[in-house]
């Protein structure tokens, strides 16, 4: 079980709680600071980092002054330090320096760097004994049994912050396993919901990336749209709860307000209801074991009226066929996975790739790369390298 293997000590309410945020600049990263500048004095940032958004980076830390602002892509090294120049903040560029942001002593991370450069950050607040809060779901997809077996033996706390698996978090009995019959994940069908296969292979990235309840960045509203995003979040769950695969489950709910169930041997099923805001399972994780106050809009079920369910369609959206499959088929297979979206989705929103191919190339890419057991996290990064290599190639070859 990875998600609470340790408890936060109670600190005195006048002690700020000190945190680093990795990817402040992402949708992510963004809420979590407006969530922290909503309580003044009650958190200290220790370090803030970016990919190559210099300027949102210095404005957040000129406000929020942390220890340390880091740039992932060094060509902007310099553009940050002249931003930052007199502020008292030390500047750092580079994927190493990345990693230092994670080791600095804050006792609570949010892991948001997007896709697989998100792996090493994450384990090295992990080996530190850190508080998690892991908005980074590939950590799980790529690593996900090495990634539990080194939270359990670095005393390290996960928590979710993706909205479905927060609302299991909330409602899941962690003492009573054996009293939980299956989880259910809730998806919103994304913008395609209702699109035949003839009208998906004409869509654009421009309507790709307009999620029809959800504001988040371009990727990740590409793996809603082709709702791979609910295949990774179900493996995901896997490691986070402990279930097998067969007792996982999902619901399409187009209006996002439940946002993950989950069904006791009793008849009994729990959920977890919101508006469809980051903010609120961020505040959960920022301010756990207690709760925070945050602006999301409160529910008015009356004027919502009715909501409505269905089952997802694997035939027009394969993809969470795809990852199903592969965690079925373990090893390896997630991480290829993971790799060859990572690509695809890459390649679509750059305009090389068409949007049914998306899941096309990460089929191909499944079936092209050797099946093989994990056994660490060196081995994890040669096979998404390799990984990565095929899906070019199996994209080049659509053109």
């Amino acid at each position: 079980m990875a998600v609470s293997n340790a408890r936060i000590e109670q600190r005195p309410d006048e002690a700020p709680r000190r945190v680093t945020i990795l990817g402040s600049t992402g949708s992510v990263g963004c809420n979590t600071i407006d969530l922290i500048d909503r309580q003044p004095g009650a958190f200290q940032v220790e370090a803030l980092t970016a990919y190559d958004n210099v300027e949102l980076l210095a404005e957040q830390s000129r406000r929020l002054r942390p220890a340390l602002a880091v740039v992932a892509d060094p060509a902007r090294y310099a553009a940050l330090k002249e931003a930052l120049a007199g502020s008292g903040v030390r500047v750092a560029a580079g994927p190493q320096a990345v990693l230092e942001a994670a080791t600095l002593p804050a006792e609570w991370v949010m892991a948001a760097i997007v896709g697989a450069a998100g792996l090493a950050p994450t384990l090295e607040a992990v080996r530190r004994g850190a508080v998690v809060a892991l908005a980074n779901k590939e950590c799980l997809v790529c690593a996900g049994s090495l990634m539990t077996a080194e939270i359990q033996r670095c005393g390290a706390t996960l928590l979710p912050v993706d909205s479905e698996h927060s609302a299991i978090f909330q409602v899941f009995d962690f003492e009573r396993l054996d009293g939980v019959e299956r989880i259910i994940l809730t998806a919103s069908g994304g913008p395609f919901r209702r699109f035949s296969r003839d009208e998906m292979a004409q869509v654009t990235p421009a309507q790709a990336v307009k999620h029809p309840n959800w504001s988040m960045g371009a990727k990740i509203s590409v793996d809603s749209a082709t709702m791979m995003n609910k295949g990774l979040e179900l493996i995901e769950a896997y490691h986070l709860f402990g279930l097998p695969e067969e007792r996982i489950d999902i619901l399409v709910h187009p209006q996002s307000v439940i946002h993950s169930l989950v069904s006791y041997i009793d008849g009994s099923v729990l959920a977890q209801l919101g508006s469809p805001d980051m903010r609120t399972p961020i505040a959960y994780a920022l301010a756990w074991p207690q709760r925070m106050a945050a602006p999301s809009a409160r529910l008015d079920l009356a004027e919502i009226a009715s909501l409505t369910f269905e089952a997802p369609d694997v035939i027009r959206f394969p993809a969470m066929a795809l990852a199903r499959q592969a965690l079925k088929d373990g090893g390896g297979a997630p991480t290829v996975l993971n790799a060859a979206n990572e690509v695809a989705v890459a390649g679509f929103l750059a305009g090389r790739l068409g949007f049914l191919d998306i899941a096309r190339v990460v089929e191909e890419t499944l079936a092209g790369v050797p099946q093989c057991r994990l056994v660490s996290f060196d081995q994890v990064h040669e096979l998404d390298r390799l990984a990565r290599e095929e899906a070019g190639r199996r994209m080049a070859a659509l053109n």
